[in-house]
């Protein structure tokens, strides 16, 4: 890696931390350059301003999600319950520290990578999930009844509402107080609910032993 990739890589990871601890708005160039022990004036020479910079964190983050969902549904060397359980852990892995404050902060502040990231994980879910849900069904371990195409709905609507505030504002404060649950968690019982409901008997079993 050249000293120039060096620099631009630890500039994004500083920022993308920064932008998950404090939110997008109350971050600043000040705050990253300060952060890195780098001038302002030299920040500005790798990235012109800081939705530049968001922008290219969420382009790194989208690359290495894509590659590592890509390479589990296309590997044919572990089980199909393996596959979910790591899924699942992939997911809460990369997602789960992009806590609900700070997407509503980017639909407030950053409209177009708002919609970048809805897309992403809209596309995300249809080719991947579809695809992983379709070879369950293909090999035995998801009912045959189960219309896959609304799984993946299912799956993609409970993902985008449970972590958005204001889907979360239209309920009562007390339910949603009690769902008090973390960003990681929601993933985790949205999986589980999903999977119990439309794997065999059989694979129910296996899949608790993965």
């Amino acid at each position: 890696m050249s000293k120039k990739a060096e620099i631009e890589s630890r500039i994004l990871e500083t920022a993308y931390r920064l932008f998950l601890v404090q939110g997008y708005r109350k971050t600043t160039m000040d705050d990253i350059a300060q952060e890195l022990s780098m001038s302002k004036k030299t920040l500005y020479k790798y990235y012109p301003g800081k939705m530049e910079l968001l922008a290219a964190t969420f382009d790194i983050l989208k690359n290495k999600l894509s590659i590592k969902v890509e390479s589990l549904v296309d590997n044919k060397y572990i089980s199909y319950p393996a596959k979910l359980k790591s899924m699942l852990t992939i997911l809460a892995t990369d997602l789960a520290p992009i806590n609900s404050e700070l997407l509503e902060d980017l639909r407030e502040h950053t409209p177009e990578i708002w919609k970048e990231i809805q897309e992403y994980i809209r596309q995300s879910a249809y080719l991947r999930f579809q695809k992983l849900i379709q070879e369950g069904v293909d090999k035995g371990f998801v009912s045959s009844q189960v219309n896959v195409s609304l799984v993946v709905l299912m799956y993609a609507s409970a993902i985008q509402n449970l972590i958005d505030p204001r889907f979360l504002s239209q309920f009562p404060d007390e339910m949603s107080q009690k769902l008090g649950l973390s960003t990681a968690e929601i993933y985790d019982q949205i999986i589980q609910v999903i999977y119990q409901g439309i794997l065999t008997d059989e694979s129910k079993d296996e899949f608790r032993k993965v």
